[in-house]
């Protein structure tokens, strides 16, 4: 019967992925391996990951379809957790921008902080702050990644051609940001008003305090416990957080009706305000996160459109019938 049931299961998944295709759940397996058997690890989002990895890949034709299309989404989890082995890579004391940063963003937007003295916004919003911002803030910041993933499977049902540019370009706009936290190592807000100009490669990341009031709120340590396993504490530039959100709205506004472009740009601009108020980012990196967004989608949209031209539209087919038929009738004519 046992026996029966593994053949039984294993003519499944050859027919559903011929040949070597099936290598494509390996880095997932391999990473488990990795972390669970070999490092002993027992963190949740690992077997969560593994499990939804073999249960999509391995049900049906239609599930793999889903797989796939969440494939470089899935990739994104590995590469992010395995950059705790390379977080020092590049950041050193002298390389990491703080003061200098600060000046920076002082240029783009400083306040008066009273006997004339200036000062960043996020100095004035240290002592600015209510908690309906706080909880208004902590919304966008708690559930952007769950709104990326739900938003794939919109486009799954929508367009999988455009699920599948989302979910590439989601990946690549992860690694140029994760990249560029070790070619230009700097400290977010939150760093600066609890170390100073100090650069102390020890330090551990932190949620801030505004969403530690959250946090205190709900009696849960839900955004210590996300942020608190940072792997990069000097990885403020660019901002990512105000990327998902804009991707959202670049990939999704021709399939949105007027409810969801209201909400998407809501929820975008809701973000990018709270990467500041939460002394998470600051102005300029929430610009250059702006910026890299725009560049990396264009990228894709380009090279895609190369390697994958777009179909011809029934109106040229119909165009090109015609043409044929004028051509066809035109030669017998001729004839």
């Amino acid at each position: 019967m046992v026996a029966a049931l593994i053949e039984r299961f294993s003519r499944h998944v050859h027919a559903l992925w011929p040949g070597a295709n099936l290598l494509a759940i390996a880095p997932f397996l391999g990473w488990f391996t990795w972390t669970v058997v070999i490092s002993g690890e027992r963190r949740f989002e690992l077997f969560l990951i593994t499990a939804a990895c073999l249960i999509l890949s391995l049900t049906s034709a239609r599930t793999k379809k889903l797989f796939l299309g969440l494939y470089p989404i899935g990739l994104l989890a590995l590469v992010y957790d395995s950059m705790r082995y390379w977080k020092s890579i590049g950041v050193t004391a002298e390389r990491v921008h703080i003061c200098d940063l600060r000046s920076i963003d002082m240029s783009i937007l400083s306040v008066d902080l009273g006997n004339g003295a200036r000062g960043s916004i996020h100095d004035w919003f240290l002592v600015h702050h209510a908690t309906v911002l706080d909880v208004i803030c902590a919304i966008p910041y708690g559930t952007f990644i769950y709104v990326d993933i739900a938003f794939a499977v919109f486009l799954y049902t929508r367009d999988y051609k455009a699920m599948q540019r989302f979910g590439w370009t989601f990946l690549l706009l992860n690694i140029a940001g994760f990249t560029t936290y070790h070619i230009y190592p700097a400290a977010p807000p939150w760093y600066f008003h609890a170390h100073g100009c100090v650069v102390d490669l020890t330090a551990h990341a932190s949620e801030g305090p505004r969403l530690a009031h959250v946090d205190a709120l709900m009696n849960w340590k839900y955004f210590a416990g996300f942020y608190g396993r940072s792997n990069d504490v000097f990885g403020a530039v660019p901002s990512l957080h105000v990327s998902y959100p804009l991707l959202v709205i670049l990939y999704g506004w021709r399939y949105f009706r007027a409810p969801l472009r209201i909400a998407s740009a809501i929820f975008f601009s809701v973000m990018c305000f709270a990467a500041v108020y939460l002394d998470h980012h600051w102005v300029f990196d929430v610009l250059l996160g702006i910026g890299y967004t725009l560049a990396v989608h264009n990228v894709v949209r380009i090279v895609w459109n190369r390697i994958s031209p777009a179909p011809a539209s029934n109106a040229t087919i119909r165009s090109n019938a015609k043409n044929v038929v004028a051509l066809s009738t035109a030669g017998s004519h001729g004839a």
